[in-house]
């Protein structure tokens, strides 16, 4: 077989692979018992959903349409980390002076004190919401995007105990081996013993 003929054969795998893996993420998502968070050995129903970083666009599309579409069963509630630590850089008023301070001071200098300025609880409070109701999802998002200025593991460590009564679900772009993140199975993005993995 020619190599070409192998590339092709070897994408079309790869792509029934993740359209398989969607459509059951979203039987999960009508399941009673995943709705309900019943059956779990921890209090908190945390969610990791992995996938190669080669199909962001397509899972980001997926999901895009699931929350414009809407469901009977489920209502999934995103939250995109990155478009929440734009919100908090501009309420603290210190996003149009990133660029200026990563020009002058360098990317390390600028990494320490965002992190110094953002806590993961400052995120947490832009992701309340309530009352939560009987089938919604809190679809976390845009991991990738705010890495390294936030860690997965910090998100989650801080709203397990404010999501206990509904599922929270991460989108991840890597893996998850129940023990330790892998962003895009390249960083060591933090333990967390806590989730359980979606597939």
């Amino acid at each position: 077989m020619h190599l070409l003929h192998l590339i092709v054969l070897f994408e079309g795998i790869a792509m029934n692979h993740i359209i398989y893996q969607l459509n059951e993420v979203t039987k999960r998502f009508s399941d009673e018992v995943f709705l309900s968070n019943h059956g779990l050995s921890n209090e908190v129903g945390i969610h990791v959903f992995c996938y190669d970083p080669k199909e962001e666009m397509r899972v980001s599309s997926f999901f895009s349409d699931l929350i414009q579409t809407g469901n009977q069963s489920f209502h999934l509630k995103e939250c995109d980390l990155y478009r929440i630590f734009l919100q908090i850089c501009e309420e603290k008023r210190i996003l149009k002076s990133i660029p200026s301070m990563e020009k002058k001071k360098g990317s390390e200098y600028l990494l320490k004190q965002l992190q110094k300025a953002i806590s993961p609880e400052d995120f947490v409070k832009k992701m309340q919401y309530a009352p939560h109701e009987h089938g919604d999802i809190l679809l976390i998002t845009g991991v990738g995007k705010v890495y390294p200025f936030m860690r997965s593991h910090n998100i989650l460590d801080n709203l397990q105990h404010i999501f206990s009564d509904i599922p929270v679900v991460l989108l991840y772009p890597g893996t998850y081996n129940g023990q330790e993140l892998s962003l895009f199975d390249e960083f060591q993005d933090g333990n967390y013993y806590r989730a359980f993995n979606m597939i």
